[in-house]
């Protein structure tokens, strides 16, 4: 299975919820490290260093430390249209947490918009 189509696979079993998703991704050949490292920088992976695994990334849904769910799939569909495979392992989902916004000090209006944005 293509890695960005695994990925996609595994973003649409999440609950609706969800907030970060942490996984380890693990190439076929190793050969292809160079490569996939500088396509990898588009999503800010991780690279394990002695490690069995090579890279973990982090995603975010909406807010959070990672990098989006869209910027995620299309890197990963960049590996796999220069033919790199690889091997993808969720480690981690966190599912209903809520973003804390310091709103001290800030206008009403600004309150207000930030509360509708997140309404949606």
């Amino acid at each position: 299975m293509a890695l960005a189509e695994e990925f996609q696979q595994i973003a649409d079993e999440l609950p609706e919820d969800w907030t970060n998703l942490e996984f380890d991704l693990r190439l076929t050949d190793e050969a292809d490290y160079v490569e996939a490292a500088t396509l990898l920088t588009q999503c800010n992976a991780q690279p394990y260093s002695k490690h069995d695994w090579h890279w973990r990334v982090l995603v975010a849904n909406h807010f959070g430390h990672g990098a989006a769910p869209q910027a995620v799939h299309a890197t990963l569909g960049l590996l796999d249209a220069n033919a790199i495979g690889g091997e993808i392992a969720v480690r981690q989902v966190r599912c209903g947490r809520a973003e804390v916004t310091q709103m001290w000090g800030r206008p009403e209006a600004v309150r207000r918009e930030f509360r509708a944005r997140r309404a949606q």
